[in-house]
């Protein structure tokens, strides 16, 4: 390992072709940043399967800070993770994370190549710095919060850990009306995201001690945590929580439906990204109620097959409004 600048510096493979088009397009030249990016990169393929399939569909020069800002995520999430008891451990780490965060985004260096990657990102984008912090915010309370009694208790944990993001994504994606008016939408639909990984996801989330679910929804259709575990311990949902988690995939959906009302306000290059994630992760509600709410065994997911279909099309309307914005911009000149 070497440090070139400040940025920590991980030899590694040869990137690919596309790879190298994206850094070059984004004009990111310093090796150490195309390191640093390229290994976003790797984090983003490897585990946001449905967000790096829509970020393909982006013009080039804009994928390099959306693998950044992924990429962050998802590293300070497994850290938040980590199987094993030892949360003081944890609790440490995301606190060295966040320090280092603050001194790369104020211009100090980073240590390690996300933090590089990421700061900057947030310069080129002058991302506010307050979207970091309460994406670290809300990983803290990962950290001691097991539940959450109500709606507003579960949204202010949920703006911090996906509207935020929603939010730092808006620059990069680029609007064609003022970007306080798309914010709302950006933010919903981080929300809406997020909401379908809590349904999904209900039983890993109950085997780390967790539940994201508002405890006096479930509570109407007499549901509890001892509920929800007996259900794990069993691999199937019994009536209560199956009409308990109806009530949630309809309250996520109307969240999708708000949130739709913002892609027509992108660039256009932009609006075949947003729309196949909007697409692809609304399926997976689908899914959930197809299974009949069998989310306590197996993880539920979109087939590939259906996901290169979705996003088939989608290419070629990204093709073409990439053409066009061309085309505008030669007549102008």
């Amino acid at each position: 390992m070497d440090v070139a600048n400040g940025i920590f510096r991980r030899p590694g493979r040869d990137p690919s072709p596309t790879a190298r088009r994206e850094l070059d397009a984004a004009g990111i030249q310093h090796p150490a940043l195309r390191t640093a990016y390229r290994h976003c990169r790797d984090l983003h393929a490897a585990h946001g399967r449905t967000y790096y399939l829509a970020a393909r569909l982006l013009p080039p020069e804009r994928r390099p800070a959306v693998h950044a800002l992924y990429g962050f995520a998802r590293w300070v999430d497994d850290v938040v993770d980590e199987p094993g008891p030892a949360n003081a451990h944890r609790a440490a780490e995301i606190a060295r994370i966040d320090a280092a965060l603050h001194r790369a985004l104020t211009g100090g260096t980073a240590d390690r190549p996300v933090l590089a990657a990421v700061a900057d990102t947030a310069r080129r984008y002058r991302l506010p710095a307050q979207l970091f912090t309460d994406f670290m915010r809300s990983m803290r309370m990962d950290l001691h919060v097991t539940g959450y009694p109500d709606r507003a208790a579960l949204d202010e944990y949920v703006h911090g850990s996906a509207g935020v993001i929603g939010l730092q994504v808006l620059p990069v994606l680029g609007t064609t009306c003022s970007r306080d008016q798309a914010a709302p939408h950006a933010a919903k639909l981080g929300h809406a995201f997020q909401l379908t990984n809590f349904l999904r996801d209900v039983g890993e989330d109950l085997d780390r001690g967790r539940v994201y679910l508002p405890a006096d929804e479930l509570a109407a259709f007499g549901v509890d945590a001892e509920r929800l575990h007996w259900c794990r311990r069993t691999g199937r949902p019994d009536g209560p929580v199956r009409r308990a988690l109806a009530d949630q995939v309809a309250r996520t959906r109307a969240l999708y439906r708000q949130a739709e009302a913002g892609i027509p306000m992108l660039d256009p290059v932009a609006r075949p990204c947003v729309a196949t994630a909007h697409v692809l992760y609304g399926e997976i509600l689908d899914r959930v109620v197809e299974s009949g709410y069998r989310v306590f065994g197996a993880r539920i997911a979109v087939p590939t097959g259906r996901r290169l279909g979705v996003a088939a099309p989608a290419l070629l309307s990204a093709v073409t409004a990439r053409a066009r914005t061309a085309a505008q911009e030669r007549i102008r000149r």
